[in-house]
């Protein structure tokens, strides 16, 4: 019997002004790629609570608005790793997009679905495949 289980990572997209907000990582598996603020659901919070945990962590964004939109399986096979990423939308709600833990983003840039960096994180390329993805699109479109 495998002993390892998957891990449940949170993906937060936080819209403003048609765009959201991207990171450039580092230090953690899927380093030097782009994604949206995240991490791990920990024991006892919802969905909901740890993506603003981690949107404010991350970027020291408040969001709101929160709703979970998709579910990526996520297996990275050079780490060793497989994650359950539910993927969520919100809306910013106040603050400055700032690199609040240097450990994890390299820098933070505004996107739209059109100006997508090049080297995107595996999540977001699963993603990519899913009918999720539409789903996310036409919320980016509805919060204007």
């Amino acid at each position: 019997m495998n002993s390892k289980i998957p891990r449940i990572g949170i993906g937060v997209f936080v819209f403003k002004n048609g765009r959201f907000v991207m990171g450039h990582r580092k230090g953690s598996h899927g380093e030097g790629t782009w994604s949206v603020p995240g991490g791990h659901l920990e024991f006892g919070e919802t969905i909901e609570q740890g993506a603003a945990r981690e949107v404010m962590e991350e970027t020291g964004l408040e969001i709101k608005n929160i709703k979970v939109s998709g579910v990526t399986n996520d297996i990275f096979t050079a780490e060793d790793k497989h994650y359950i990423t539910i993927w969520v939308t919100s809306e910013w709600k106040k603050g400055k997009a700032s690199i609040t833990e240097p450990d994890k983003f390299l820098s933070l840039t505004w996107h739209t679905f059109k100006t997508l960096p090049d080297n995107l994180f595996l999540p977001w390329v699963e993603l990519q495949k899913s009918d999720f993805y539409k789903k996310i699109k036409r919320a980016l479109k509805s919060s204007l």
